[in-house]
């Protein structure tokens, strides 16, 4: 495994004006500076490759509006301009939101037995997608939140709030009027996490973090779904 590239200087000097004068006027002590670390970036590629489907919590207590339903999920690529590793991931793209209830017309309706219909929930969704390019870069270092569990990039764009989340996504609490990407892998994002961490130290100096959006050609406008919360209808815009 390769190391960072240091270029590390030794100074010997007893002249105060000197970045190596290490104090006191003596002129045998030997300071080292860093004199070229050079700083990575590592890279997070959200892409328009659907790779599958994942169940998220509604966060609603009503007992008749589904308490999951079923969003797709795109592949998502991690590396860094160093080691030039590259790690898989699936994330979310889509926040929906419920907003109406439907009964389907059908034979109990006939009979006047409307409160045995098959019930549709509408969820709407609030993508975010690059408007100008095909592929947008945000840079999202400075904006992080971590700990042991879980891992949140913040970034805006248009007065539009983003989260790219990883962690339990049973724990997450969804709020109207931000985006979300969810970081979906087999242990609650902790391998997603434990990858940045890995690479942070890896590359010593806080590296740049730069996420970039590939735009889809098809985006749904809203999700139609059974009490059971899987999918019956996609609406697309």
């Amino acid at each position: 495994m390769p190391f960072p590239e240091l270029n590390l200087s030794l100074g010997l000097t007893d002249n105060k004006g000197s970045v190596f004068y290490a104090g006191s006027g003596e002129g045998d002590v030997v300071v080292r500076t860093d004199s070229a670390l050079k700083k990575h970036t590592i890279s997070i590629i959200i892409s328009e490759q659907e790779v599958g489907t994942v169940n998220l919590k509604t966060f609603f207590e009503s007992s008749e509006i589904p308490v999951e339903i079923e969003v797709p999920t795109y592949q998502m690529i991690v590396t860094d301009d160093k080691t030039n590793e590259k790690e898989i991931y699936k994330v979310t793209r889509d926040t929906f939101f419920y907003k109406e209830k439907t009964t389907k017309k059908g034979i109990w309706s006939f009979f006047g037995l409307k409160f045995l219909a098959p019930k549709n929930f509408l969820f709407e969704n609030i993508p975010f997608e690059p408007l100008k390019e095909e592929i947008e870069v945000f840079d999202i270092s400075k904006f992080r939140k971590l700990n042991d569990e879980e891992l949140w990039y913040t970034f805006q764009k248009e007065n539009q709030n983003i989260q790219l989340f990883a962690g339990d996504i049973n724990t997450l609490k969804i709020e109207k009027g931000t985006s979300y990407f969810i970081v979906v892998d087999e242990n609650k994002g902790k391998r997603f996490i434990g990858d940045i961490l890995y690479r942070e130290k890896f590359l010593k100096l806080t590296p740049k973090v730069t996420l970039s959006i590939i735009k889809r050609k098809k985006v749904s406008k809203a999700i139609e779904t059974g009490y059971n919360g899987k999918t019956d209808r996609v609406i697309y815009i």
